[in-house]
């Protein structure tokens, strides 16, 4: 099945005060603003960056971590269209490990059409050949409700990877009432996403999220509304 996003237009980035104020580049390119993800809770449903994306739009997250969380950097950007979500996570993911390369030549390197990216062996493929390295590999979690085994390994490859400065990508579905915030209630969403974060007390992930559905960009998900959104596809890890 292929990744389809809704296309539409969207209007500019509003952050107001939920960014940290940026430092000021001696460069004649504009200055990113960079965002501190401690200045929120790690609740499910929390929104750390919220507003409405033009595609392009860039933010920094610095990394980060409390007693119970840790979160990596990442150099968030909206997609630049409306079937480049495979393109857009992979270089979310990136910035933890080396400078990322534009979403058109990801899209490229991934064999992205109009239809989306067809699956994620194809992110683990690229983030592996970008990385210069093997330490991406499939999981496939085709149960639909997941079994007690896929979700505890799916937990233990959030918290390794993380902890380790790798970033995953998750291919989900997301049928109406069982969505994330911001997402077209009526519809079935098929689409990629970055999970660069977690808090083992309260159970949740962090999400960059291409799409900025209702302006959502990065916010928290519970484990367990993660795990029922990425059957019957897998996650890169």
């Amino acid at each position: 099945m292929r990744t389809r996003l809704l296309s539409g237009t969207v209007a500019a980035l509003v952050l107001g005060t939920l960014l940290l104020p940026a430092t000021a580049q001696a460069s004649a390119t504009p200055s990113v603003p960079v965002m501190d993800v401690r200045a929120q809770g790690a609740a499910a449903g929390t929104a750390v960056a919220s507003g409405y994306g033009e595609p392009g739009t860039r933010l920094r997250v610095e990394a980060g971590r409390t007693a119970s969380a840790r979160w990596l950097e990442i150099a968030y950007q909206v997609q630049e269209t409306g079937y480049w979500c495979g393109p857009a996570a992979t270089r979310i993911a990136l910035p933890a490990r080396t400078a990322p390369p534009s979403q058109a030549a990801l899209a490229a390197q991934l064999g992205t059409t109009q239809a989306g990216t067809d699956h994620i062996g194809q992110i683990t493929r690229v983030l592996n050949a970008r990385l210069g390295t093997g330490w991406y590999e499939t999981k496939e979690m085709p149960n639909d409700p997941p079994t007690p085994a896929q979700r505890d390994l799916l937990w233990h490859d959030i918290v390794f990877d993380i902890d380790r400065n790798h970033p995953l990508v998750a291919n989900i579905v997301a049928p109406p009432g069982n969505q994330p915030p911001g997402y077209p209630p009526g519809q079935t969403i098929y689409h990629y996403f970055t999970v660069f974060g977690y808090d083992a007390v309260d159970r949740t992930v962090l999400i960059a999220d291409p799409a900025s559905f209702g302006g959502n960009q990065i916010y928290w998900l519970s484990f367990d509304h993660l795990a029922s959104l990425i059957p019957p596809k897998g996650y890169s890890a």
